[in-house]
């Protein structure tokens, strides 16, 4: 019985794992958000200018979001006019290589010139 049970926990915590990391990546601008990043630390006007067209209110939630998931760090200044920075937090960083190679099958499906 015991060895019925292990594989069907082991899938499952698989499945949790993947549903996790799609948590992280899914979402049509986290990964350009991600990428913009890169080893970067980048203010909030940088974001919005590198990404003209996703709404100010997706970028706001988006970045909210994955700073709760912990992939990126939001500093805050407490400036005139206000001053925000957001970077890939550790987490972000081993997401990163993996974004890299995602862009390198992007390129691999481009069409010839």
């Amino acid at each position: 019985m015991n060895e019925r049970i292990q594989p069907e926990l082991m899938a499952e915590e698989e499945r949790l794992i993947v549903k996790k990391a799609l948590e992280v990546v899914c979402g049509k601008w986290r990964l350009f958000i991600l990428l913009h990043l890169g080893q970067k630390v980048r203010r909030y006007s940088e974001l919005r200018r590198l990404l003209p067209d996703v709404s100010e209110k997706v970028l706001i939630q988006e970045l909210k979001t994955l700073v709760q998931l912990g992939v990126l760090q939001k500093q805050s200044y407490n400036e005139v006019p206000p001053r925000v920075e957001y970077r890939l937090s550790e987490k972000g960083l081993a997401v990163l290589p993996i974004l890299l190679q995602i862009k390198d099958i992007g390129r691999h499906f481009l069409p010839a010139e």
